[in-house]
């Protein structure tokens, strides 16, 4: 055996187990080298795994119920209004005047002593007598002014022996009022003219015929000379 291992490591057989010692740690060296310096590879991402998707109810719409038809209704039928021609008119192209309108007012506000009467005779407790009455005598106290009764010219101022200071105004239409009783000096004149409202004069004591009577206004109106009721000029 002795004589085997030294024929073993005496010549070539020494030199070839040496060639394979180096070998065998040339290789383990390179592993212990280069085995403990390699990167692991990188891990593939995992993919989430979504959970299954549950079961959503969805309504359904309920099928619409099939509705008839609709009948086309006929047109309403449209009434036409026939306007009748009319006939053409000759225009009268002549100018119109504008006139202002009347204005009439009371002379004086006050109790009536004795109304408008031609158609029967009343008793006149100056007179003593049944006559007829022309006018309206208006109570008032002395010195109550008096106004015209409406827009004229003043035709006299007088002192008439029966009814006393008289003022006489004419007016459009052939009206004439006249004022007696009054104090003897009036505020107007023969020619003046006068507005409806104006102050013509004051009540007096001065007519002879109507002294019985209280103080008051003696007022008449005519129309082409006849007798007119006074209330009815006043108020018409």
């Amino acid at each position: 055996m002795e004589h085997k291992l030294r024929s073993v490591f005496s010549g070539t057989g020494f030199y070839v187990l040496l060639a394979v010692s180096l070998l065998i740690a040339a290789v383990s060296g390179y592993f212990l080298l280069f085995a403990g310096n390699e990167e692991p590879l990188p891990e593939e991402p995992q993919k989430a795994v979504s959970a299954p998707a549950r079961d959503v109810y969805v309504p359904q719409p309920e099928p619409e119920e099939d509705e008839p038809p609709v009948e086309a209704s006929a047109p309403a039928p449209v009434e036409v209004e026939i306007v009748p021609t009319m006939p053409e008119v000759e225009v009268d192209d002549t100018p119109v005047m504008a006139e202002p309108p009347k204005l009439v007012v009371e002379p004086l506000k006050g109790e009536v002593l004795m109304a408008f009467s031609v158609d029967q005779l009343v008793y006149s407790p100056t007179l003593a007598d049944w006559r007829t009455h022309d006018g309206v005598d208006i109570s008032a106290k002395p010195g109550t002014t008096v106004l015209a009764a409406t827009a004229g010219t003043v035709a006299s101022v007088e002192d008439h022996p029966l009814m006393g200071t008289t003022v006489v105004i004419d007016h459009e239409g052939g009206y004439t009022t006249t004022y007696s009783n009054l104090q003897a000096k009036p505020t107007v004149q023969s020619g003046d003219l006068v507005t409806a409202g104006q102050i013509i004069g004051a009540v007096g004591t001065t007519a002879p015929a109507e002294a019985a009577q209280s103080p008051h206004l003696h007022f008449s109106v005519t129309r082409n000379g006849e007798a007119v009721d006074p209330s009815e000029f006043l108020n018409g």
